[in-house]
């Protein structure tokens, strides 16, 4: 290892020692209002769509973001800064040379069924995500092994540096589940996914499909006098204008993501009940995007993925679908991001250019004026992507391309999409979470081709350059040498559309004003809401 590169690597460790030596028994409580927690009440959480699962192992489905941590712990939480914070490890360190992860745990801390937490459930959970995690197989890449010295430890052994490794323990991102419970079974199938046992605030009680979840407060919680609530109902309302009402009677206290309509959005704010934020998106803040599948005999010609480009105007997506709550974006890297490269896109809009396209790849109109058809798969989360592929039917239109939208449940979408590859065209948002090998990694990397696993690589595109970019990134200790492989990456893809980018929203998170420390932290409603209380 050259001297430039080993110096670069002591630097960035030692910035990791300093943001990550934490000592402290329990995290902080920031109060919303400035009074003391109030013990006792139901919170009534908004969720929709209904979550495929409750743990957050095998899928990052928004939804089941919002309910997996509030039972299934991580080994830290984060500030709005992302500096590290303590929950099932109280102190960490990180070895010099960037190779060694050492996590000391919280003594005293049982699972749901009164089994003990150790060490041994990390390093079973650690080797769990990095195989059946949507991005486990990136973020862990370079962990080769979890060693548990005793009960209380335990240490990661990496070949290679991870900059990036140390915002990753949060419980949305990289849940510690019970050993026990899943060794020698099908994490897949295993009954724990649909009724969780964890070491979190709250424990689960029951799952009535279609109507709501319930959780009851963990009375034998680590963190006492935690959690205040006695109770989370986590209300399945699949009618936005229903749930917009749900706001307003007061049957709904608190949702996130956007829960009702962006039309009522104006007149919900007038009401003096209610409130917005819009911190707590810092992890899941993403980008609105176009997926192609490359198998599809039409989509597989680039002229063809450049024409649909030419036909899509940004800032109409922006103001008809967003209502101005959405700003355009070509990247699959949001303004915010550090590495986020400003370069337009290289087709920018132009309805006449598209056509031309089309022509010079043998694809003339028909008698009808259509020259083929595709079908459009919205995310069935919020209606943004219902919309979103509304203004896409239109806009395609105007280049002979018919277009038919096929709307689903969450988990038959999900089956469509990653199992059975049987899509032309999909309409989600992914998030880029606390660093791009995280994030925006799992999309266009080819060896996160995986069948069955959501929010993966559901284009199929491969590129070896892409691949060698983004490998090289991962672990490139130097930030401006990693903020040029990224910009490089960034313009191969938006040259090579496997995906177009449209647009990154302002996420909103809508409350009841009686509800108090619902967002402390970047994970925002993704947190665990052990600091969450209600006035009188």
């Amino acid at each position: 290892m050259n001297a430039v590169l080993t110096r670069g690597l002591m630097l960035v460790c030692a910035a990791f020692l300093v943001a990550t030596q934490v000592h402290a028994a329990t995290s902080p409580t920031t109060q919303a209002s400035g009074d003391l927690p109030v013990q006792g009440g139901t919170l009534n959480l908004v969720v929709d769509p209904e979550p495929p699962t409750l743990v957050d192992l095998t899928n990052t489905a928004v939804p089941t973001l919002k309910v997996s941590p509030k039972v299934t712990e991580g080994l830290l939480t984060y500030d709005f800064a992302l500096h590290p914070q303590p929950q099932l490890a109280t102190s960490w360190s990180v070895s010099a040379d960037g190779l060694q992860y050492t996590f000391h745990l919280r003594h005293g801390v049982k699972w749901h069924d009164g089994v003990d937490f150790s060490s041994a459930d990390v390093a079973y959970s650690i080797d769990l995500l990095k195989r059946v995690h949507p991005r486990g197989k990136s973020t862990f890449a370079n962990v080769t092994q979890i060693q548990t010295p005793d009960p209380f430890t335990a240490v990661l052994v990496l070949s290679k540096p991870s900059p990036f490794l140390i915002k990753a323990f949060s419980a949305s991102e990289s849940p510690i589940v019970p050993k026990h419970v899943y060794e020698g079974t099908d994490p897949f199938s295993n009954q724990n996914n649909n009724a969780p046992i964890g070491t979190g605030p709250f424990k689960f009680v029951k799952w009535v499909r279609g109507s709501y979840i319930e959780y009851d407060r963990n009375p034998d919680y680590w963190d006492k006098p935690k959690p205040y609530l006695d109770k989370i109902i986590v209300r399945l309302i699949p009618d936005a204008p229903a749930r917009a009402i749900a706001f307003e009677t007061g049957t709904a206290d608190l949702g996130g993501d956007t829960p009702v309509p962006l039309a009522d959005l104006t007149r919900l704010k007038q009401n003096p009940k209610l409130a917005i934020e819009t911190r707590g998106y810092e992890f899941e803040a993403g980008v609105e995007r176009v997926e192609f599948n490359l198998g599809n005999r039409y989509l597989k010609v680039l002229a063809v993925r450049q024409a649909i480009a030419r036909a899509i105007d940004r800032n109409v997506i922006e103001k008809a679908v967003y209502y101005g709550y959405a700003t355009p974006v070509s990247s699959p890297l949001i303004h915010s991001n550090p590495y986020y490269d400003p370069t337009p896109s290289p087709y920018p809009f132009d309805i006449a250019k598209a056509n031309a396209l089309l022509d010079a790849a043998g694809l003339p109109r028909g008698s009808d004026g259509v020259r083929f058809s595709l079908i459009i798969d919205p995310l069935p989360i919020s209606d943004i992507p219902q919309r979103t592929a509304a203004y896409l039917r239109s806009a395609l239109a105007k280049i002979g391309i018919a277009v038919t939208i096929r709307n689903q449940d969450l988990p038959s979408y999900l089956r469509r999409i990653y199992s059975d590859r049987d899509f032309d065209i999909a309409v989600n948002g992914m998030s880029n979470l606390f660093d791009p090998t995280v994030g925006v990694q799992r999309l266009y990397w080819s060896k996160n081709i995986r069948k069955g696993v959501p929010f993966t690589n559901a284009s199929g595109y491969s590129d070896p350059r892409v691949d060698q970019l983004l490998e090289q990134a991962a672990i490139e200790p130097n930030e401006a040498t990693r903020a040029q492989l990224f910009r490089e990456f960034q313009q191969i893809v938006e040259r090579d559309l496997p995906d177009i980018d449209l647009v990154e929203q302002q996420q909103i998170t809508l409350y009841n004003k009686r509800v108090h420390d619902h967002t402390t932290s970047p994970d925002g409603l993704d947190a665990n809401f052990a600091n969450v209380y209600l006035s009188p």
